[in-house]
């Protein structure tokens, strides 16, 4: 039960206004008067980032130590909701243990172009991996008594001019992609607040767009939470308010607190819509009352444990010719080249950068797990990235006296970040010499990614033994690679997207990051794989993919429709001699369907444990909201009636086995115009029925004969019937038409 508060009708309209906005850069305003306190809110998608007393006028600062877990990036690649949630849950407790009552997180937008610099802190470019491992999130966290901060609500997919940017997105796609990740959150998990993003979309800022912020989030959806700015993102307090905006961060001093107050007196305004928004803001602060603990602490060996753990399930093998495991007993020489290996990339730039309570390097974490082999390091490049002749010569000396090198490359904190998108895929050019230079000397090679967004393998990927990707790893990232190598942790982690061949296959390539203001999102609903996979492109290494250190069948897939939806059996056997966790995958296509779709889309998935030698037989439900597409026709969700190909495996491309199960969708059938085109007036069960009759007899028998014809037929169809109503000597006028339109559209409206 919330703590009793006083509501909006107690304060004065200067008091309701403060309400709306920041105390200060991180507090929420109390009144004092009336006895409501102010709360703390702070950055959080991957850990606590309170920012100490005293810190820099922009918030990214110096802030109190907390655990550094994996971003974003990394967890997506462990699609285990359960894991997520359990994240959650120590995020909520450290939050609590810092007096914090919202944390601003998680963030779930969509990985439309492989560029976009915050790419590390968003989960997938998939919108149902991304709202199921997002909503995981927010439950564990808001489990403790901490609020979410679900964002950044919408179509935030780019750095480039964020602050203005038009995101230019038909609805479909807009419904799909982007915003479906948000609904399902909304609707299942119930954040406390939804912080709008600072992009506009289709020419209206997020933070004063009432379709978006009240159509679509409150009334379609049900939302009963707060909607926050993000930190700037107002550009009119008023038209904010009225759209939907409930509390303006940071602080403006009082600027903007006087001008709703001067709306209100001046009847701009209407004074309940500012109650309105009062009372939410007092809702959130009561919330964060009864969750507060001033006792509260944390285990912070565990939660490095737990960050461990988390990490080495994020890790994704992306290739092996069976060069890894190393035994750490069999006495093998190994090499350990690369700076990242002593000096770690382990977060993303930006206002998400957390103070670890400690942290871990791979090469003192390998050294630690070596047991009888041993190891010897050269840094092979200067993190600076310039080239060093003498420190590549050192590696090629280390590498040609090893049985195994393993080579540690990535991204500098430079190339990606918060505020900045990427201009290219490739890893540094020092690093990519010393790569060769290594090859050359000993082809036994392991290399190991650490890099918060795709990079281009493609120049090498052929001649490395094994590739391990491990994205940013977090604090305890060094000791789960040194697990990884080393076969304590056997790999599970799978792409959340996909790693293409050349930037200029990617689908928005020619999209991005736009113009004069503006970003076309052209590839509509084709987006990430869904794009490679509909156009049958070859990728690097495709969405989904991972590789263990054991072998999976798959076998008895089943699938039927229940009330809840599709219900997916199937059998997984580890075929190896380790237990293993596989992440079956089920996509979903829709041949012959009269909405242009990809061939298949991720409808489910599940994360198991299987044992060596072992069965599981898995059942993955999808809802039926799932398998809706939006009717732009209609402007509504519609289950679409047919043949439906359910394909369960362990990538997009390594697809194990496929059912066609037959799914009754929606019984409601679409109305039709005058300018319906003879096609679709052909092809409705009324319509059609209606016109063929009016076409077998008197003045439409000739134009039946001629449509008899299939070529005249093909060439006819796409003609709107009113269009062929003018035609002079037309069977049908106009008068019939509209009679002709009343009859099919009573009926369909019996028929529903």
């Amino acid at each position: 039960m919330a703590t009793p508060l006083p509501h909006a009708d107690a304060l004065t309209a200067e008091e309701k206004a403060s309400l709306t906005s920041g105390k200060s850069f991180w507090e929420s305003t109390g009144v004092d008067r009336v006895g409501i306190p102010s709360i703390y809110l702070t950055d959080g998608p991957h850990g606590v980032r309170k920012q100490r007393e005293g810190g820099d006028h922009l918030g990214i600062g110096d802030s109190v130590p907390a655990t550094c877990f994996p971003p974003a990036v990394a967890l997506g690649s462990t699609w285990d909701p359960q894991l997520l949630e359990r994240v959650g849950n120590a995020l909520g407790d450290e939050a609590k243990a810092e007096g914090v009552g919202v944390l601003l997180g998680p963030g779930i937008n969509i990985k439309r172009s492989p560029l976009c610099g915050r790419n590390f802190e968003y989960l997938s470019e998939d919108p149902i991996l991304s709202g199921r491992l997002g909503a995981a999130l927010v439950d564990g966290l808001q489990a403790r008594g901490v609020g979410a901060s679900l964002k950044h609500f919408a179509a935030n997919n780019q750095e480039t001019d964020r602050m203005r940017v038009s995101a230019d997105i038909d609805e479909r796609p807009l419904r799909e992609i982007y915003l479906r990740g948000f609904q399902h959150i909304v609707e299942h998990s119930r954040p406390w607040t939804v912080m709008c993003s600072y992009n506009r979309i289709n020419g209206v800022y997020a933070s004063e767009d009432p379709w978006l912020l009240t159509t679509v989030l409150r009334d379609e959806w049900g939302f009963e939470g707060l909607v926050v700015s993000d930190w700037g993102a107002v550009n009119d307090r008023v038209r904010a308010l009225v759209a939907g905006l409930d509390l303006e961060m940071p602080s403006s001093n009082g600027v903007t607190d006087a001008q709703l107050v001067a709306a209100v007196a001046s009847g701009e305004l209407d004074e309940s819509v500012l109650d309105t928004a009062a009372n939410r803001v007092i809702d959130l602060i009561a919330k964060a009352v009864d969750g507060a603990d001033a006792s509260a602490d944390y285990d912070r060996d565990a939660h490095h444990a737990l960050a461990r753990e988390v990490a080495g399930r994020s890790i994704v093998l992306l290739k092996n010719d069976g060069i890894l495991p190393i035994d750490p007993t069999a006495g093998v020489k190994i090499a350990v080249i690369g700076e990242f290996a002593r000096t770690p990339r382990y977060q993303g730039a930006g206002s998400s950068q957390i103070v670890p309570t400690r942290l871990d390097n791979a090469l003192d974490e390998l050294r630690e797990l070596a047991g009888s082999s041993e190891i010897s390091f050269a840094p092979g490049y200067a993190l600076g990235g310039a080239d060093d002749a003498g420190l590549v010569d050192e590696a090629v000396g280390v590498a040609a006296a090893a049985d195994v090198a393993v080579v540690f490359l990535g991204l500098p904190g430079e190339d990606e970040s918060e505020g900045f998108d990427r201009e290219h895929l490739e890893l540094p050019a020092a690093q990519t010499a010393l790569l060769e230079a290594v090859l050359a000397a000993n082809p036994r090679v392991a290399v190991v990614l650490s890099n918060g967004g795709a990079v281009r393998l493609s120049g090498w990927a052929g001649r490395a033994s094994a590739i391990v990707e491990g994205w940013l790893l977090g604090q305890a990232g060094g000791g789960a690679i040194a697990d990884v190598l080393f076969g304590a942790v056997n790999p599970s982690g799978r792409l959340a997207e996909t790693i293409p061949l050349r930037l200029e296959d990617t689908p928005a390539f020619l999209d991005f990051p736009g113009e004069a203001g503006h970003v076309r999102y052209g590839e509509g609903l084709f987006v990430g794989y869904r794009y490679y996979d509909s156009r049958d492109a070859a990728v690097d290494f495709p969405f989904g993919h991972g590789l263990s250190y054991t072998t999976f069948d798959y076998s008895g897939l089943t699938a039927v429709q229940s009330e809840v939806g599709l219900e997916v059996t199937v059998t997984i056997t580890n075929t190896g001699d380790r237990v293993g966790r596989e992440v079956a995958q089920v996509y979903v296509g829709v041949p012959g369907s009269v909405a242009v779709r990809p061939v298949r889309e991720l409808k489910g998935f599940a994360s198991v444990e299987v044992g060596a030698g072992a069965s599981r037989e898995v059942t993955i439900v999808i809802p039926s909201e799932d398998l809706a597409y939006f009717d732009s026709a209609s402007a509504a969700w519609t289950v679409e009636s047919g043949d439906y190909t359910v394909t369960v495996g362990a990538s997009l491309r390594d697809l194990r086995a496929s059912v066609v199960v037959p799914v009754t969708g929606d019984a409601g059938l679409a109305e039709l115009k005058i300018d319906s085109t003879l096609g679709e007036w052909l092809k409705h069960p009324i319509g059609g029925q209606i016109l063929g009759a009016a076409f077998a007899q008197g003045a439409g028998a000739e134009m039946g004969a001629m449509l008899a014809d299939p070529a005249m037929l093909r060439m006819a169809e796409s003609m709107p019937l009113n269009r062929v109503a003018s035609f002079p000597g037309s069977p049908i006028t106009f008068e019939q038409l509209e009679q002709l339109v009343a009859v099919v559209n009573a009926q369909v409206h019996a028929a529903s």
